[in-house]
């Protein structure tokens, strides 16, 4: 049986005066390249329904148990954010920013889980791990 998830994410990014958009812009479609974006005065925005790139990424560098820690820190409810760095962003990597907001700022992120719930969902894209490697049902 495949699992559905319904869940909107919903990225934003600034854009400096002394930063290229379509460079931005780049970050954001690198780590998530299903989002349709939109680009404002002084900003990126982008909506997308699936995180399974991203969910890629972090299986590629070996981060998931940092981006669960990421995640649960930062729930609301059915909800939880982060923010990622634009730099990493641009080369397809996933560095999530913590602590003193970076200078050249940050990709924000907000997911919203519908179904079935936030914890599952976050077990599906940052599966809990054993020794560093995703426990398998």
């Amino acid at each position: 049986m495949t699992d559905i998830y319904r869940v909107d994410v919903e990225i934003t990014a600034p854009v400096y005066d002394t930063e290229v958009t379509s460079r931005v812009a780049d970050a954001v479609v690198n780590v998530f390249p299903n989002a349709d974006l939109e680009e404002g005065f002084g900003e990126i925005s982008a909506q997308t329904h699936s995180m399974d790139h991203f969910s890629d990424l972090l299986h590629r560098q070996e981060i998931l148990d940092t981006a669960r820690g990421e995640f649960f820190a930062n729930r609301d409810g059915d909800t939880f954010s982060f923010a990622l760095k634009k730099q990493a962003a641009f080369e397809d990597r996933v560095n999530f920013s913590v602590g003193t907001p970076d200078e050249l700022g940050e990709i924000s992120v907000r997911v919203r889980v519908e179904e079935p719930t936030l914890e599952a969902y976050v077990d599906h894209i940052a599966p809990p791990t054993e020794d560093g490697r995703p426990i398998e049902d």
